[in-house]
């Protein structure tokens, strides 16, 4: 799921963002199996000020017909997801099936963590179950149609709505590369420079000791009468 659209150090032309946009990938989607009691947690880079959504579904492992079915109505999925700084951004009880969203506020990996309240599932103790999740990320989380039909927009009109969000969201991920590669260049500094410190400690110590070495020996050599 995690995945993020590769931002250049450099600002791009317009031209170039537009040929990005119609080459962007649209969703992200799979499926995953999960038992009775276990979370299953993704990371998504995600630039700050961005719609999120995901759309879920789940089914539930038939052991007399050894096949997935669609789950029954009293399964329920809990939605739990943390910014970066592990703060909570969204929490919340949802149905076998069902859709989540939120926007980012903070740039960077994002987790999002989901699972089932099966303790309260007889039917579902000690059985499988299968996640369907698709998340959408920036302007593929918009509804077009619904858009189109809300602001009564041609389909000229409405393809450049869509070019004009896609540049948006490009730009929204360079900004975030961007802040990523001054994280660390900061980062990189900073043990450079612990670095230079424990060398020049290191030289400082072995100086010291070397001056102690020589006062000991001579010291010792004194007292021997040995010069």
């Amino acid at each position: 799921v995690a995945g993020v659209w590769a931002g250049r150090r450099r600002a791009m032309g317009l031209p170039a963002l537009l040929l990005l946009a119609l080459c962007a990938a649209s969703a992200r989607g799979l499926y995953f199996h999960i038992g009775e009691t276990e979370k299953r947690c993704f990371i998504e880079e995600i630039p700050d000020e961005t719609m999120v959504i995901g759309n879920y579904r789940t089914q539930m492992w038939d052991k007399q017909k050894e096949v997935f079915l669609p789950s029954t109505p009293g399964l329920g999925m809990h939605v739990e997801v943390k910014d970066p700084e592990g703060k909570v951004v969204l929490s919340r009880q949802y149905g076998s099936e069902g859709r989540f969203t939120f926007t980012s506020h903070t740039p960077g990996d994002h987790q999002i963590c989901l699972h089932s309240n099966s303790t309260r599932m007889a039917l579902f103790a000690g059985g499988r179950l299968r996640v369907h999740l698709d998340i959408q990320v920036g302007e593929h989380a918009n509804n077009y149609p619904e858009i189109a039909a809300k602001d009564k927009l041609t389909e000229l009109q409405l393809r450049a709505r869509q070019l004009l969000d896609q540049v948006e969201q490009i730009q929204k991920e360079q900004d975030y590369q961007r802040y990523r590669e001054e994280r660390f260049r900061l980062i990189s500094e900073s043990t450079n420079q612990r670095v230079l410190w424990w060398s020049i400690a290191q030289t400082v110590i072995l100086i010291l000791t070397g001056i102690w070495q020589m006062r000991h020996l001579k010291s010792f050599f004194e007292a021997k009468k040995l010069v």
